[in-house]
């Protein structure tokens, strides 16, 4: 579909709501399989991130509240955007169910490698199927979240060993509805920074996409990505925030 490439005049009535994928991080540079694996942005990620700032402050956008994960180039690029807006000030929650999509045992290897231990399907299969995940961590992994002191708070049953798009899709839709939908409900100007299969269910959720249309939805890195609302939060139209002219 093709996208608006800038905001009009909105009424009273819609909601805008804006999702932003971190910048370019040094995995997906290198094209590795990243996952929850916390890995630096780029340089050209923390550029991105800038640019984001720059462009939502250009089209006038200002936030009453931020969403992000718990990895460090989710949260950099929100605080990197966040200080070229000059809006430093705007709360901000972190939190494990707006992570990216576990990868499992793929997590940490480059593609074409993963493709030589694994074979092709297990690999390719999780990038094309809505309910296939990759081969999963063995429970003493260390990339397994259980072992890690960071998440040492939160039930191991709710901790992923691996993930398919449906199992991320079920845990970022519970914190889309317990947290994030009432605060735009309450009329806060919303932005959430988080990471591509994370940001794809809730495009899933707010356009009501099939399996198959999310599966094949893109996301470009560091491009503010604006979804306007009614008041019921039905979907209207989105677009991504472009330089003016």
């Amino acid at each position: 579909m093709n996208l608006p490439t800038s905001p009009s005049k909105t009424s009273s009535n819609i909601v805008q709501l804006v999702l932003l994928r971190h910048g370019q991080s040094i995995w997906n540079r290198d094209r590795i399989f990243t996952g929850w694996s916390d890995v630096e942005l780029s340089p050209k990620g923390k550029q991105e991130a800038k640019k984001a700032g720059q462009l939502l402050k250009e089209a006038g956008h200002v936030f009453d509240i931020c969403f992000t994960s718990e990895l460090k180039r989710s949260t950099d690029t929100l605080r990197i955007a966040l200080s070229a807006m000059a809006h430093n000030n705007i709360p901000m929650q972190q939190h494990w169910r707006l992570n990216e999509r576990h990868y499992g045992a793929l997590e940490g290897i480059a593609r074409w490698q993963a493709v030589k231990k694994f074979g092709i399907w297990p690999v390719l299969g999780c990038q094309l199927k809505y309910h296939a995940a990759p081969p999963p961590l063995h429970p003493e992994d260390t990339r397994y979240p259980g072992n890690q002191s960071r998440y040492a708070t939160i039930d191991k049953e709710e901790l992923p060993f691996a993930e398919s798009m449906h199992q991320t899709h079920l845990r970022s839709k519970i914190y889309w509805k317990k947290i994030i939908t009432p605060e735009i409900q309450a009329g806060k100007r919303v932005l959430i920074v988080s990471h591509k299969n994370v940001l794809r269910t809730l495009m899933m959720q707010l356009e009501n996409l099939s399996h198959r249309q999310v599966m094949k939805r893109s996301l470009a890195t560091g491009k503010p990505l604006v979804y306007e609302l009614d008041n019921e939060l039905n979907y209207l139209r989105h677009y991504y925030v472009e330089q003016q002219k």
